[in-house]
């Protein structure tokens, strides 16, 4: 039995069909696709004075014509993003590492993500394959906007680094401001921030995080997470946090004393943003308490051997950082 290329449980198929169902309205498609790669500029300038991965990554646009992927300028409903070039590390592992941090924060942490998986160029060339969340299947969009939008921050009046300039406290802000259910939809957000420290994603910035906007009632719900990848296998002089904390310069005595933060600094974000400590006690705890079977899931992975049990002892030291 092979494994599935989305979920990693054992199928005779590419995908089970589970995965089938929830990535491609049950037709039965191969992982290994019947193109190679489009030629592209691998030189593409990053936009940032701040070292990405996201400034580097190749996307291109795809829908399904009966059982095969195809490449399309309109009416895409997936994204796939193929290995990317560049002078980071393990670079030819991107496309399993945004994978298999997708499947954790799915299927381990209950985190909601779309569809998504592995796939192959037909030369053998690995890619990463999502659903897109935006699209329905009558190709009508939902209106999203992402908190770079909301906040009215762009290259021009904010400079290149526009998307890293701003704190988790201030998108909490413009949370209160446009999302009705805020007391639940926050705690989804404090939720994704801890993931992303737990995962070591240093470049979760302003724009990979969006609202979706209801048309009729012109309010806003948090969109599915992505774009979840452990950075620092490939950076390992990244930053912990794409933004601070906090707003204004504030810092906590133990962040000042150890210059890392601590679950200490989640308290008090939790508390500045509005959830009760007791209740987001429970909410680090839930990350600080599956160990194995985070390891179950690098274990099953795509990832080289060889970078698995560095991703593990990534995760551990921030596991230990957040339970103290």
């Amino acid at each position: 039995m092979a494994k599935c290329h989305s979920c990693f449980k054992e199928t005779s198929d590419s995908y089970c069909r589970s995965c089938q169902k929830k990535l491609f309205d049950g037709r039965k498609v191969n992982h290994i696709l019947s193109f190679t790669r489009p030629e592209f500029n691998e030189h593409r300038m990053n936009q940032s004075d701040r070292l990405s991965i996201s400034g580097i990554q190749v996307k291109y646009s795809a829908k399904l014509e009966k059982k095969k992927l195809v490449l399309t300028e309109e009416g895409g409903r997936y994204i796939i993003k193929p290995v990317s070039y560049g002078s980071f590390h393990h670079m030819e592992n991107i496309p399993a590492n945004e994978h298999l941090t997708m499947q954790i924060a799915n299927q381990v942490f209950d985190i909601n993500t779309p569809p998504n998986g592995i796939m192959y160029f037909k030369d053998g060339e690995v890619l990463y394959i999502v659903k897109r969340f935006d699209v329905l299947y009558d190709g009508s969009k939902l209106l999203q906007e992402d908190f770079a939008q909301l906040a009215n921050r762009s290259e021009e009046n904010a400079g290149k680094n526009y998307k890293y300039y701003y704190s988790y406290e201030e998108m909490a802000e413009l949370m209160k401001k446009y999302v009705a259910a805020y007391p639940v939809e926050i705690e989804k957000l404090y939720s994704m921030i801890i993931f992303n420290y737990l995962i070591c994603n240093g470049d979760a910035h302003l724009k990979n995080f969006s609202l979706f906007r209801n048309e009729q009632f012109g309010d806003y719900t948090l969109t599915p997470a992505y774009d979840l990848m452990n950075t620092r296998i490939h950076i390992n002089i990244e930053p912990d946090t794409a933004l601070e904390f906090f707003k204004d310069n504030f810092t906590t005595e133990e962040y000042k004393a150890g210059s890392k933060y601590t679950r200490v600094d989640f308290l008090e974000l939790g508390s500045r943003i509005g959830i009760k400590k007791d209740r987001a006690e429970k909410i680090i705890s839930r990350f600080t308490s599956k160990e194995k079977e985070v390891i179950e899931k690098v274990n099953h992975s795509f990832l080289l051997d060889g970078l698995k049990s560095g991703y593990i002892e990534l995760v551990n030291q921030r596991r230990e950082r957040l339970q103290k």
